[in-house]
């Protein structure tokens, strides 16, 4: 079993190259250029979309506009954004949260893009429901079914790895050491609350994702806040050394200037999945009258994820200073960082933030892996199978040492970027036609509006 980790820790590391990180932050700045740094232009708009509730109540669709939004942040707030982050300050020093930024900022460009194409491309399956997603758009919009067929096939097998038995392993290793409850019974306990929310569906899911990540979002942004409100005379410095480090990598841990970017490039692409494919099949199940809205709506995503929560756990690292100790891990750093600020309580807030932030990711991946398979195995008794297994695979994540399962999930979790990429590439001119034509439709909801607010009428023309 060694040698087969090894060979796969091997090939992981070739896909996780140089040439897969240059082409997912290409992709975004590509798209940014298209679309007119859309990111910066319509942020506002899209934030205020984020909490709208009038343009999906009569559209088609699963769920609604925010619990689709939910349920991808749920997939994607993860161990990312505690051990992620820290471990990427570990290995590529203060710099690598800068270029973790830089790689945010233009991910919501690809994060934008992604939604776009699943809203448009998505079909209805024989029960009815959305089905959408890089499968679809591959095999619809770019004509290139095998295209689609690969990215199916890597995202069904990859969710049983970075959105189950890695987040159910954090979850029960936390719960052991902070709270001493034995891996088996917090595996037990995951099972229990996963069968209850993931067999019931996207519209389950959706419910409680909704629910269930504003609440554990807000408490550890509250949490970080108070940390640097507290000590906000530490701030300008740690933000000083993130800057200069980015580009000279001369701080302690930061190595050569290709080591910061690459770690900083890549741990925060593992945390808001810009480009990995994964967060439109989430979109897809909307209820959206245009492509263009759940796409703005989408783009959020990596803003609250990477520009708010791993920033929260990145300063917070640097203004502590414990990230020089290289007897800590990148795994207990966060823990150490917040105990610095906050005393005794500090491990129990990145405890508690990390038991929310896994398990929630385990809920949004179950629809991933699920909408995966059905475009594989278009049959609804086959989809049940699925969710009993995944459900059962939690308990085994949590119990056991599965480092092959874990490599294998790492390799196919790039090889589902490939084909994405490719189809997002493919398919640019289609997403900014779709951006023109949700941008007039914007224009006539603001007409609209003045008007209304004016008592004259006004006549806009239809779609």
């Amino acid at each position: 079993m060694e040698a087969i980790q090894a060979i796969l820790d091997k090939i992981g590391g070739v896909i996780w190259g140089p040439p897969l990180l240059i082409l997912l932050v290409g992709t975004g700045i590509f798209l940014t250029a298209r679309l007119a740094f859309i990111q910066v232009r319509l942020l506002p708009y899209s934030l205020k979309q984020v909490f709208s509730r009038k343009h999906d109540k009569q559209a088609d669709g699963d769920i609604s506009q925010f619990q689709a939004l939910m349920t991808a942040m749920a997939a994607t707030v993860g161990v990312g954004n505690i051990v992620g982050v820290a471990t990427a300050v570990v290995m590529g020093g203060p710099g690598a949260i800068f270029w973790m930024w830089l790689a945010g900022f233009f991910g919501m460009a690809t994060k934008y893009g992604e939604a776009i194409l699943a809203v448009k491309y998505r079909v209805k399956d024989n029960k009815g429901q959305m089905a959408g997603g890089p499968m679809y758009y591959l095999e619809h919009g770019l004509k290139q079914k095998w295209l689609g067929v690969a990215f199916a096939l890597f995202g069904a097998l990859a969710a049983f790895g970075i959105g189950n038995g890695t987040q159910s392993k954090a979850v029960a290793d936390v719960m052991n050491l902070t709270f001493n409850t034995p891996h088996w019974a917090t595996g037990i306990g995951l099972v229990i609350f996963g069968a209850l929310v993931i067999l019931g569906g996207i519209k389950s899911i959706g419910r409680v994702t909704a629910f269930f990540v504003p609440i554990m979002a807000l408490f550890y942004v509250i949490a970080g806040g108070i940390v640097v409100v507290t000590n906000i005379n530490l701030v300008p410095a740690a933000f000083g050394l993130i800057f200069t480090d980015a580009f000279s990598g001369q701080a302690l841990a930061g190595g050569a200037i290709g080591t910061v970017i690459r770690f900083g490039v890549a741990r925060g692409l593992f945390s808001n999945e810009a480009g990995l494919g994964s967060a439109p099949i989430a979109a897809a199940a909307a209820r959206t009258d245009m492509p263009g809205r759940q796409a703005l709506i989408s783009m959020t995503q990596v803003f609250f994820d990477t520009l708010i929560i791993c920033s929260i756990t990145g300063v917070t690292i640097v203004m502590s200073g414990q990230w020089k100790d290289t007897a800590i891990s990148g795994g207990n750093l966060t823990a150490a960082a917040f105990g610095h600020f906050l005393g005794a309580a500090g491990p129990y807030v990145v405890a508690i933030g990390l038991i929310f932030f896994a398990t929630s990711t385990i809920l949004g991946w179950s629809y991933y892996g699920e909408k995966c398979f059905q475009y594989l195995v278009p049959n609804g008794s086959a989809v049940i199978g699925y969710r009993i297994v995944f459900v059962l695979f939690i308990f085994v994540g949590a119990t056991a040492s599965l480092d092959v399962v874990w490599a294998l999930a790492d390799v196919l979790n790039g090889l589902m970027a490939i084909p994405n990429l490719i189809g997002l590439l493919g398919l640019s001119g289609i997403i900014v036609l779709e951006t023109k034509r949700f941008q007039a439709k914007i224009k006539e909801e603001r007409a609209a509006e003045k008007a209304a607010k004016s008592g004259i009428p006004v006549d806009t023309p239809g779609d």
